[in-house]
C-alpha cells in the first residue's frame, strides 16, 4: 500500500502519519517527488489490508500495491534514481559506460586495457578477479592478487572499478577494493549475498539470471533496496532461450518495461547478450535507443589471447568507433555520454 499525502500536507501531519505506521509494526518508506510525497508501507500482508491510511491527516488516498517488489515499484517512487559512484553518476540524462577485459589476466593487459577505455569514453573499468565459470577447468580469475590490481590501475587512471561478488565469504575483501558490486547471473537470486550486499551502502550492479522474468529479477532487486541499500542499478545481459547463434538472447524490451516499472537505473551488457563482436556495437546502439542508462562492454587489448570471453570482446580501436556510434545515438534522443 502507498498513502498519497495531500499536496498541501504539513510536515506535522507527514511526521503523524510515520508514527501511526510504525506503530502497527509496519516501515514507512517516504518518497518526496515534485508534485506530492509518498509513504510506502512495507511489512506483512495482513496488517497492511487492515490499515485505514485514508482516515488520516494529510493523507489523500490510499492505493494497494500489487506487485511483490515493493520498494524497486515505480508506484513507491515515481522520480528515477540515479546512483552516484564515487562521484561518477548512473541514471539521469546521462550514459555511463563501464568497460574493460572479461578477467584480470595481468597487470600489463589491464593497464593497457583502461587508458584504452578511458580514452574511448568509459568512467568505469570493469574485469573480473573472481570468475564463476561453467566449465571447472577454464579459468578461475586471480582473485584478491586480481582485485588489487583493478584498484592500482583504477587509481592510475582515475576510473572506477566495478568486479564481480561470488558469495558472502568473499565479500569484505571485495569492497576494500572495488568501487561498484556487481552480482552476476548465476548469484541473482543468491539471497543471502543479496541480503548481506544490501546491508552495506557500496553501489550494485544487478544482472538479470540465466532465464529469470522481470518479475524475479525485480524481487532480486528488491532483496537489496530492503535491507536498507538504495543504490541498486540493473542490468541486462541476455537470456537463455532457443536460439544458439548468439550467446543469449539480448532482451532490449526488458529495458522499456523496466521504465515503466522501476525507478531503478538499467544497464545493458551486449557482450555476454550476444557473445559475437561484431553484434556488440549495433545493439549498443539499440540499448541507448531504448532507454539504456548506461553500457556494459568487454574490452581486451589482444581478443585472441584472452583468457575468456574472447570472442565477444572488442578491441581498443573498435570500441573507440562505438563510442563515436553511442554518442550519436544518445544525442538523438536528447542524451549524451557522461
Amino acid at each position: 500500500m502507498i498513502l498519497v499525502m495531500n499536496s498541501k500536507a504539513s510536515q506535522k501531519e507527514l511526521d503523524y502519519v510515520i508514527a501511526k505506521v510504525t506503530e502497527r509494526g509496519l516501515r514507512a518508506h517516504v518518497s518526496e517527488g515534485k508534485e506530492c510525497t509518498i509513504v510506502g508501507l512495507i511489512g506483512e500482508k495482513d496488517i497492511i489490508a487492515e490499515f485505514n491510511g485514508e482516515a488520516l491527516p494529510g493523507v489523500e488516498k490510499a492505493l494497494a500495491v500489487t506487485e511483490s517488489y515493493k520498494l524497486a515499484s515505480r508506484k513507491f517512487k515515481e522520480a528515477d534514481t540515479v546512483v552516484n559512484v564515487g562521484g561518477v553518476f548512473v541514471g539521469g540524462n546521462n550514459i555511463a559506460v563501464m568497460a574493460g577485459p572479461c578477467a584480470v589476466e595481468s597487470r600489463e593487459q589491464l593497464l593497457e586495457s583502461a587508458w584504452a577505455v578511458k580514452s574511448g569514453g568509459a568512467q568505469f573499468l570493469r574485469g573480473g578477479a573472481f570468475k564463476p565459470r561453467t566449465s571447472p577447468y577454464a579459468f578461475q580469475g586471480l582473485e584478491e592478487v586480481g582485485l588489487r590490481m583493478l584498484a592500482e590501475v583504477g587509481k592510475i587512471t582515475g576510473l572506477k572499478i566495478v568486479t564481480e561478488v561470488v558469495d558472502v565469504g568473499s565479500l569484505p575483501v571485495v569492497c576494500e577494493y572495488a568501487d561498484m558490486l556487481q552480482v552476476g547471473a548465476r548469484n541473482m537470486q543468491n539471497f543471502q549475498l543479496l541480503k548481506a550486499i544490501g546491508k552495506l551502502g557500496k553501489p550494485v550492479l544487478l544482472k538479470r539470471g540465466l532465464s529469470a522474468t522481470l518479475d524475479e529479477w525485480l524481487n532480486a532487486a528488491e532483496y537489496i533496496l530492503n535491507e536498507g541499500n538504495c543504490n541498486v542499478i540493473m542490468c541486462e545481459r541476455g537470456i537463455r532461450t532457443f536460439e544458439n547463434y548468439t550467446r543469449n538472447t539480448l532482451d532490449l524490451s526488458a529495458v522499456a518495461a523496466l521504465k515503466l516499472l522501476t525507478h531503478l537505473p538499467v544497464v545493458v551488457d551486449p557482450s555476454h547478450g550476444t557473445g559475437r563482436w561484431k553484434l556488440v556495437a549495433p545493439m549498443a546502439r539499440a540499448a541507448v535507443a531504448a532507454g539504456a542508462d548506461g553500457l556494459m562492454i568487454e574490452v581486451h587489448p589482444c581478443p585472441a589471447n584472452a583468457l575468456s570471453d574472447g570472442p565477444q570482446s572488442l578491441t581498443p580501436d573498435n570500441f573507440t568507433s562505438l563510442m563515436l556510434e553511442v554518442a550519436a545515438v544518445a544525442g538523438a534522443i536528447g542524451r549524451k555520454l557522461q
